[in-house]
């Protein structure tokens, strides 16, 4: 026998809230589901920030480095951070993780615990410090500042033994101290051999509670969290099915990570809330190579990317890799403007605005507060014997060309809907177009051959708990922009 379901209309300050709760045993079971913290919750809203691939590999045209490079080959004569910056808020990206340290053990800062840095370098005469210019920068502009650090050393002398534990600790404490905040911390899970020929045992565990020591509202990275979670692949793309749970017990990062289709999808039943980010290059390569100069992704590639990966409740972390001279190039700063440009052109009028809104339960409509035209009201609507799913309606008075659909759940109390409906009808109540999906999440971009309605029905059939619909959205986009 169905439990009674809740159908509750939330307001908020500036959107409204609409909820489908399960009541009984069922939900007594679901009380406990994972949420996000605050700071995930701040993270789940900065959608797009660049990735910068920078070190002596941008200069040697290799994509691992050896180690054993001269430090003197890296010395990028008019690196200019905030050039990185100025592209980056032209890209309407929100922040920038930058590789200070990547295999090759090469620090882009003048770490006390390291030979291999910039302090060894010709660039500014070894007094040059990359982390301390791109964090000027980053809050001159307003962008979030993160890091990447990897574990990995091809070049320290004390990698593979106990002592580079310490090491690796020491590191991260400068930059902690010295170029904080650090908004999001990036941990590669790779693991080879160093310079010895040994492979190091992670102490992940004090490397994280001394993350959490010195900056405890920074999200920490890596394959399995705690905070962010690899989305499974480098092509920057999420599951159609993305939850933001994830279970970590029995798994390690890098080579004992789960699967990478898990790691994909999450788990539904996941008890760590764990979301995906999906890292992608701009070019072929990570690091940056002149023979990739005309390999740059377009930007209709990148707005295909912004669907299968913020479009389906991820962060798009893009990679747009810094050349010999310390600058992004003409080549990529055009795509990333022309990529938000085709943001701005096709996901900014809201056809659906000033549409009607109305409750759908029990197949009788209701007049509801309008999902998006900021009027502080709060409904409620309440059944004790309720037969079918319950969801709500978008009416305009005449028709209008769609062929996008953008829904928002609400975060604050977890991630809920597993399965949901859209109907499409026509002025003439002609149902024009039928369509279903699994999770919505942060945000679910859904892109169809373009039809003319008047009505969106939406309906949440399955859930896990109270799922809260914050945003109900619908376009006109490019058909040449419709989700391949």
């Amino acid at each position: 026998m169905r439990q009674p379901l809740f159908f509750v209309i939330y307001s908020m300050k500036h959107f409204f809230l609409f909820a489908v709760l399960f009541t009984g045993s069922s939900l007594t079971a679901q009380t406990n589901l994972p949420k996000p913290t605050p700071q995930q919750l701040a993270w789940h809203d900065m959608e797009f920030y660049l990735f910068m691939h920078f070190g002596p590999n941008t200069f040697t045209d290799l994509e691992w480095g050896k180690g054993n490079e001269k430090e003197e080959v890296f010395n990028p004569t008019n690196l200019d951070c905030e050039q990185w910056c100025r592209v980056a808020k032209a890209a309407g990206a929100t922040g920038i993780i930058i590789t200070a340290k990547h295999h090759d053990g090469f620090c882009l800062w003048p770490s006390k615990f390291s030979k291999h840095t910039v302090r060894e370098s010709k660039w500014k005469n070894g007094k040059g410090d990359v982390l301390k210019e791109l964090s000027a920068a980053c809050k001159k502009y307003g962008l979030k500042f993160g890091v990447y650090i990897s574990p990995w050393d091809r070049n320290h002398p004390d990698y593979g033994t106990e002592k580079y534990n310490d090491v690796f600790v020491n590191m991260m404490k400068e930059i902690f101290t010295n170029y904080g905040p650090i908004w999001e911390l990036w941990w590669d899970g790779a693991n080879g051999e160093g310079p010895n020929g040994k492979k190091q045992v992670y102490d992940w565990h004090r490397f994280e509670k001394t993350v959490r020591k010195l900056s405890p509202n920074t999200i920490v990275f890596s394959d399995i969290g705690p905070d962010a979670r690899w989305c499974g692949n480098e092509d920057g793309i999420a599951g159609t099915t993305n939850w933001n749970m994830l279970d970590t017990a029995g798994f390690a990062r890098g080579a004992g990570a789960p699967r990478q289709d898990t790691l994909n999808a999450g788990n539904v039943n996941g008890k760590s809330w764990i979301p995906a980010e999906c890292d992608v290059s701009i070019r072929p390569g990570w690091f940056y190579h002149k023979a990739e100069d005309s390999k740059v992704k377009t930007p209709e590639q990148l707005f295909d990317l912004y669907l299968k990966s913020v479009g389906r409740a991820a962060n798009l972390l893009l990679n747009v890799p810094p050349d010999g001279r310390g600058l992004i190039t003409s080549y990529d700063s055009a795509a990333l403007v022309g990529f938000k440009n085709l943001r701005l052109k096709n996901l900014t009028h809201d056809i659906f605005k000033n549409a009607n809104t109305y409750h759908l339960f029990h197949g009788i409509l209701k007049k509801a507060p309008a999902v998006s035209d900021g009027n502080v009201k709060t409904v409620e609507l309440i059944s004790e014997a309720v037969q079918q799913s319950v969801g709500v309606e978008l009416k305009l008075k005449k028709n209008e060309q769609i062929n996008c659909i953008v829904l928002n759940e609400d975060l604050l109390k977890g991630q809920h809907c597993s399965k949901f409906k859209l109907l499409l009808f026509n002025s003439k109540d002609e149902l024009v177009k039928e369509m279903y999906g699994t999770t919505i999440g942060k945000k679910r971009i859904i892109t169809f051959p373009a039809v003319s309605i008047n009505t969106i029905e939406l309906t949440i059939e399955e859930q896990k708990g109270v799922t809260g619909i914050s945003e109900m959205q619908a376009y006109l986009i490019d058909e040449k922009l419709i989700e391949k």
